[in-house]
């Protein structure tokens, strides 16, 4: 950290197109950068006044796994308490496995969401955000269609029920809720059960894409229409033509771009930048956000006009701490997937795990669980995972139950048990048992005489359910 208090980031990076657009959203939150055009360079950085200064490094992936790689053993060994964050626009996981466990802090997939830099920073330096948000690359398998979607939690289940019918139509989809919840998840079903399936799901993050650019980017331009437009580009409405659009963050979209969108959505015609022509284009939108749109409008940041035209279907997302109780199966399923990336294997997760994850209230929803169980299945060298895998939500969730102003009140109905399975039929009597025992390991922390008179037994018969159950009596 520098003499008046900013903090110093170096950014290794040989495009200078990238420097500068990481340099600008850090320097929204105080980050002063410094650049390092190659490993050599970085290195050499470090024995500067300024590289003695660093709060953080971003590498961004240019060369192999092995060379990246490489470079963190060798920045760390420099400077060991340092975070270093990497950046690739690779979208396999396989550079995220290599990375971690060479000693890499965390790990982000381009094209760069401001708000996920940022937090990740945030989280790496111990700032508020410590821990809660880890945006490792969240690219899974295929997309799952709404009967694969995990989740029994009654709000839940009624959001995906007006997804799936409004799947058939052609109206547009406005899907809100938390960052984190699912929103591109619950897209993509939608799309997969629509009409359109077989036409390509085309997206674009709002809030990811220079203000200047986001017009350029949505319908298109002609060469020389403006100072860098060096080729023709075609938009991505005419790339999703015949297809769906998903609008990401579309409440950090620039007024101005808010008034052609609008002008798209009646009457179905783009014009690019530039252009004297215009294509007519067949195109389902779906936009997701994590801002209140209503609050957006009364504040004259949203079109209201815009508002109405893409919330035509609104589905609401609710956050992971109001169906806890699907914690459970939503780490055995992501579990599953994450096992299907190249340099990751199959992994079980003990009770005593289990009981932990469900006594954290997530405030970043499903991919910080994701991203918490990715980062556990990457340094993890058994078979299954435990608590001890999950040192920094341990220490989130003791930290939150002391009576800070996020502590959640842990009563077993908020916790929750999950009563149904995916399909929606009930669960045996004697799965739920087990779930209820186990839930009542982890909020009494294992006092199994507390745990048995709170459940009204004797502690001999706690102890013959836990065999007959197989549950883990490490949980106890």
């Amino acid at each position: 950290m520098t003499r008046d208090g900013q903090r110093m980031l170096m950014l290794i990076d040989e495009e200078p197109a990238q420097r500068r657009l990481v340099a600008a959203i850090t320097a929204r939150r105080g980050w002063r950068t410094v650049f390092a055009d190659s490993a050599e360079r970085a290195l050499a950085t470090l024995g500067t006044p300024d590289g003695m200064a660093l709060d953080a490094i971003i590498l961004d992936h240019w060369g192999t796994e092995t060379d990246a790689a490489a470079l963190i053993i060798e920045l760390r060994r420099n400077r060991p308490q340092l975070p270093i964050l990497m950046l690739t626009a690779n979208e396999s996981v396989s550079g995220a496995v290599t990375a971690m466990r060479a000693g890499a802090t965390d790990f982000l997939v381009k094209p760069l969401a401001a708000e996920r830099l940022l937090a990740a920073l945030e989280a790496a330096t111990g700032g508020e955000a410590k821990g809660e948000l880890r945006p490792l690359s969240e690219k899974l398998s295929e997309p799952l269609g709404f009967d694969e979607v995990v989740g029994s939690a009654p709000k839940f289940r009624a959001a995906l029920a007006i997804a799936a019918k409004a799947a058939r139509a052609r109206v547009p989809v406005l899907i809100e809720g938390e960052s984190g919840v699912g929103k591109e998840v619950v897209a993509d079903a939608i799309h997969a059960a629509s009409p359109r399936h077989n036409k390509p799901i085309v997206r674009i993050n709002c809030g990811a894409i220079p203000a200047n650019l986001v017009e350029s980017e949505l319908f298109g331009h002609e060469k020389g229409a403006f100072t860098g437009a060096f080729e023709r580009k075609i938009g991505r409405f005419r790339e999703a033509d015949g297809g769906t659009l998903f609008l990401d963050e579309v409440g950090e979209m620039p007024l101005d771009a808010q008034v052609k969108l609008l002008r798209v959505l009646q009457s179905g015609e783009v014009q690019p930048i530039g252009a004297r022509h215009i294509h007519e284009v067949d195109v389902r939108v779906i936009a997701a956000t994590n801002k209140q749109l209503t609050e957006e409008v009364e504040a004259g940041r949203f079109r209201e006009d815009l508002y109405y035209r893409l919330n035509v279907v609104q589905v609401t997302i609710p956050p992971l701490r109001e169906r806890a109780g699907d914690i459970a199966a939503l780490s055995r399923h992501l579990l599953a997937r994450i096992a299907e990336q190249p340099g990751l294997r199959p992994l079980g997760i003990t009770d005593d795990a289990i009981a932990l994850l469900g006594s954290y209230d997530w405030p970043g929803n499903v991919r910080q669980l994701h991203n918490a169980l990715f980062r556990a299945a990457v340094l993890c060298e058994g078979d299954a995972l435990t608590m001890t895998d999950f040192p920094q939500i341990a220490e989130l969730s003791a930290a939150r139950g002391s009576g800070g102003t996020t502590t959640r009140t842990r009563s077993m109905g908020d916790a929750g048990v999950t009563l149904f399975h995916p399909d929606g039929n009930l669960r045996a009597l004697e799965e739920i048992e087990a779930d209820v025992i186990r839930l009542a390991i982890g909020h009494y922390r294992g006092r199994m005489t507390e745990v048995a008179r709170r459940l009204g037994i004797g502690r001999s018969t706690l102890y013959r359910k836990l065999g007959e159950l197989g549950i883990d009596q490490n949980a106890a």
